[in-house]
């Protein structure tokens, strides 16, 4: 992805972040006695990705005092490396066989090693947040806690007297926004920056995860293989519940009845009701309104920022409101 500002030192800052981003994840999981060991734990890092979290803690950092500090980058390759740990375990939840266009490491090397491989990710990020302060650390901390939870709370579903979609949002905002309001946060905590900024940015990145992540869904439904590198419909197959499915689901109609009915059904792992469902869904009233929350969400989020200083990151910051909005438009 590619973030739009103006200013050609911010862009010029950016660049050399996310190339000593790069370098770091290298390093930081090479490890020179087991050549397996640094081909799985790089499997993921290789394949790519948009970095979208290391590029918001890089920003965020723009916003201390010292934005320069190689702590800066150390906070950019912890929010990544958390991030690519969850995609190892979500896909073996998932039972996946794509991630950014390549086998999941749980097809290709089976569930038990993918496991320990978002372990050993996870161990790396924290050796590394250590490094950074208690405060870090504890940010670091709360947020692995919120990430279990949401996957806890998703993977066990919402209680009989729960309304849905408040279910719903509540795991999103654990299981997703959660990091990406630390990666907002982080470069700014670890820059100096003062506390309200710092909490300004935390409000900004929870608002644009719920945004993000609710994209990310509607990307599930509507789009093929190719375009995403992974096999579409991921959440049908699971019987996991979002955003646009509870939508479609509260609509009216034959085509919802049908849709509720094979629902019903639970994780939708046979190819016809899958594919049956996926296209009820690509022309359900639920994508239109999902995507109406991406913009408000998006828009939430743009609203934090009126409490940051106007430097040149400030239009960075909100270019990425854009993106999400775009990605789904």
């Amino acid at each position: 992805m590619r973030t739009a500002t103006d200013d050609a030192a911010v862009q010029a800052d950016l660049r050399y972040g996310l190339s000593e981003v790069e370098s770091r994840l290298a390093e930081e999981l090479t490890d020179v006695d087991d050549g397996f060991l640094t081909e799985g734990a790089t499997y993921l890092i290789r394949a790519g990705g948009k970095r979208f979290r290391p590029r918001l803690t890089l920003l965020s950092g723009q916003f201390g005092d010292h934005p320069h500090r190689k702590e800066v980058i150390s906070a950019a390759v912890v929010v990544e490396l958390v991030h690519v740990a969850t995609l190892y375990h979500d896909d073996v939840m998932d039972q996946a066989t794509q991630r950014h266009g390549v086998p999941s490491a749980n097809a290709a090397w089976g569930n038990s090693v993918a496991v320990l491989l978002g372990d050993l990710l996870l161990a790396r990020a924290a050796r590394i947040g250590a490094e950074l302060g208690d405060e870090a650390l504890r940010l670091q901390i709360h947020t692995l806690d919120r990430l279990i939870r949401g996957q806890l709370r998703e993977t066990v579903g919402a209680q009989p007297d729960e309304d849905p979609m408040a279910h719903c949002l509540s795991v999103m905002a654990d299981k997703s926004a959660s990091l990406i309001s630390m990666s907002a946060q982080l470069g700014a905590l670890v820059a100096g920056a003062e506390p309200r900024v710092c909490a300004a940015l935390a409000r900004f990145g929870e608002r644009l995860g719920m945004a993000f992540q609710i994209s990310d869904d509607l990307i599930d439904i509507r789009s093929g293989a190719a375009e995403m590198g992974k096999t579409p419909g991921a959440d049908l197959r699971q019987g996991i519940v979002t955003v646009p499915m509870l939508h479609a689901l509260a609509a009216q109609g034959p085509e919802a009845d049908r849709l509720r009915t094979i629902l019903r059904r639970g994780p939708l792992t046979d190819p016809e009701p899958h594919a049956e469902a996926l296209d009820l869904l690509r022309r359900s009233p639920g994508l239109a309104m999902a995507r109406a929350d991406v913009r408000a969400y998006a828009a939430r989020a743009r609203a934090q920022l009126v409490a940051l200083p106007l430097i040149p990151a400030w239009a960075a910051l909100e270019s990425m409101c854009d993106f999400v909005v775009d990605r789904t438009s």
